[in-house]
């Protein structure tokens, strides 16, 4: 009995030793841990999701991301005259203070925050590399997809980020304060092409890997497909000047290969929200929670969370007149209102677009669309019922991409709460850069010229002909450059990655013609809003202004400021921390820049 009774507590601390090492080894699935975390797709679809969110932020796409781009084209100026104002005058100080400075440190932080997340998983699906099951690839599309844009997005911005595409790198000092240079690099550009080199191999592996939009579900409703990564894989070598490659991809695309895009009927349903968001000519874009179905907190910034957040953007505040309640930073250039006021459609009317573009009174608009409205304030011809963007500044309101003329409201919210998705890219952008593709590889058309018609058909504009071109692509790049593509794409991002490619700050001749695209009047008068304005009249005028005037060689870029090299001292300058012209760069390439060409009015 004595024996019995020994052996049976024996084996009861046995049983009680080995469930204590169990319950050791037990991980609670409620507090995972950073080691494990990743392991399965169904946590990896929570990083993809994390990886989405990063870029609807401050420095992304929500305000400045988006308005900086805008800003230092040729199509908007700031009428705050503060704020935004080094990027629009192409002379930021890399001395800046913070409240400047954090116009591009936000940018930079925002896609360094993305390329983490998306590092990390790819890092999981490296592991099983080979072995990928159809989730885990479109898992690790959609990562490779979002990494491309991120660095798609630095270097033109930055010209030269640090590149990191391996997680482990985080593990050490050395890694994460990496430099963005190696050694032997002469220049900037090294890392320049080093960087593009990636973007460019990530969207071709993309490409691969993701399903199209016509798997409908959430392939259809905003996740990156293997569209939107031919797309911007079509842009990252034009960026190159590869345009012969470039147009292999966008003739794919506009066959149908990489799913079915089409232009809309009304080009205003691509700036509204709800039933017109990702619909069939959108290839990418960046997902906001509609009008009245927000939350209450903005969340401006990685680390401000909120399980309230509003999900809307904050563009429409930087535009919005200050009569309506917005910040009226930012305005069009009367260049543009002009450009589409020159060619009416073939019923004599204007060109569609400018209504959903600009924000001015015109008597066409009555009975078209919510008529003559800015917001819900109804418009009149008396120039007392028009609206200026800057109480103090003036300038014409912007109405992309915000609900100026969908009338949902009178009075906007200040923050982030506009629930118009942005359009990153669309069908009609597809189209026009298969026709200068072809311009540049084969000269002037028929097949470019049915390209470029395919969009003026929708704006009711009556067709180019190919006669009026024959044998001069600079004319028929003119015609796309500053006519077609301001009108189409007026205000909206990408504008200022055009200027680069086209190198339009390294010629005397189209600098001079930026200067004079980015001419405006600074007057709160209305009676002046829809003035024509001249350059030629800058000196005699001291309401007249061009951003352009005070372009500062290497600008074209924003600097990598104090605060980030101080942080990080192992990253150095760009062209703009040097002041340093980039125009040798471009000709040691082969580059050209087109000359400037009179269009005879158009």
């Amino acid at each position: 009995m004595k024996l019995y009774k020994i052996s049976l507590a024996l084996l009861m601390g046995v049983g009680i030793l080995t469930s204590c090492s169990d319950k050791l080894d037990v991980t609670d699935p409620n507090q995972p841990t950073t080691t494990g975390f990743g392991s399965t797709a169904a946590e990896l679809e929570e990083s993809v999701i994390a990886m989405y969110n990063h870029i609807r932020m401050e420095g992304s796409y929500a305000r400045v991301g988006y308005g900086n781009d805008i800003c230092r084209a040729d199509e908007v100026w700031n009428c705050s005259q503060q704020w935004y104002l080094p990027i629009d005058d192409l002379n930021f100080s890399v001395e800046a203070p913070v409240a400047d400075g954090n116009l591009p440190m936000w940018v930079w932080r925002e896609w360094y925050y993305t390329i983490n997340v998306c590092n990390f998983i790819l890092s999981k699906c490296d592991e099983v590399d080979g072995n990928l099951d159809d989730q885990m690839k479109k898992i690790k599309g959609q990562a490779l997809f979002m990494r491309g844009l991120a660095y798609y997005n630095l270097s033109g911005y930055f010209q030269n980020p640090i590149l990191v595409t391996d997680y482990s790198t985080y593990a050490s000092l050395d890694g994460l304060y990496a430099p963005n240079k190696e050694e032997g690099d002469e220049d900037v550009y090294a890392q320049y092409d080093r960087v593009l080199d990636q973007v460019e191999k990530d969207f071709s592996e993309a490409m691969s890997l993701l399903p199209s939009r016509d798997e409908g579900g959430e392939w259809a409703k905003g996740r990156a497909t293997n569209g939107a990564a031919a797309g911007y894989y079509a842009r990252t070598l034009m960026q190159r000047h590869k345009y012969s490659e470039a147009l292999t991809v966008l003739k794919a695309i506009i066959n149908g290969t990489y799913g079915h895009y089409k232009l809309m009927a009304d080009y205003g349903d691509n700036f509204q929200e709800g039933k017109y968001e990702n619909n069939a000519e959108s290839l990418f874009e960046v997902q906001f929670l509609d009008y009245g179905s927000q939350g209450s907190d903005d969340e401006w910034t990685p680390v401000n969370t909120s399980k309230n957040a509003t999900q809307g953007h904050a563009i429409e505040t930087n535009l919005a007149p200050g009569d309506c309640n917005g910040w009226s930073d930012l305005a069009a250039a009367p260049w543009l209102y002009e450009l589409f006021k020159a060619e009416r459609t073939t019923d004599g009317s204007l060109d569609p677009r400018l209504y959903w573009t600009i924000g001015t009174y015109e008597p066409e608009w009555e009975g078209y669309a919510y008529g003559n409205v800015c917001y819900t304030n109804k418009m009149t011809a008396d120039t007392k019922t028009q609206f200026v963007t800057n109480n103090n500044y003036g300038g014409l309101p912007i109405a992309k991409h915000t609900n100026l003329r969908t009338g949902l409201y009178s009075s906007v919210v200040q923050g982030l709460h506009c629930g118009v998705n942005l359009r990153l890219m669309r069908y009609s952008d597809v189209l026009l850069r298969a026709a200068e593709c072809e311009n540049e590889v084969n000269g002037p058309t028929q097949q470019a010229i049915d390209w470029i018609n395919q969009v003026r058909t929708r704006a009711k504009l009556k067709n180019l002909k190919l006669a009026d071109y024959t044998g001069n692509a600079d004319k028929l790049f003119e015609q796309i450059a500053n006519v077609e593509r301001p009108k189409e794409f007026g205000c909206e991002f990408g504008r200022g990655f055009d200027l680069i490619r086209w190198g339009f700050f390294y010629t005397p001749g189209r600098l001079q013609q930026l200067k004079e695209h980015g001419t405006f009047r600074k007057s709160n008068d209305k009676s002046k809003l829809k003035d024509p304005v001249s350059y030629a009249d800058i000196s005699t005028d001291a309401e007249l202004k061009s951003s352009f005037d005070t372009y500062k060689p290497g600008h074209e870029y924003l600097p990598i400021v104090t605060y980030i090299t101080n942080v990080n001292p192992n990253v150095t300058g760009n062209s703009a921390n040097e002041n340093k012209d980039n125009a040798a760069y471009f000709s040691k390439k082969g580059w050209t820049v087109h000359p400037v060409v009179s269009l005879g009015g158009k």
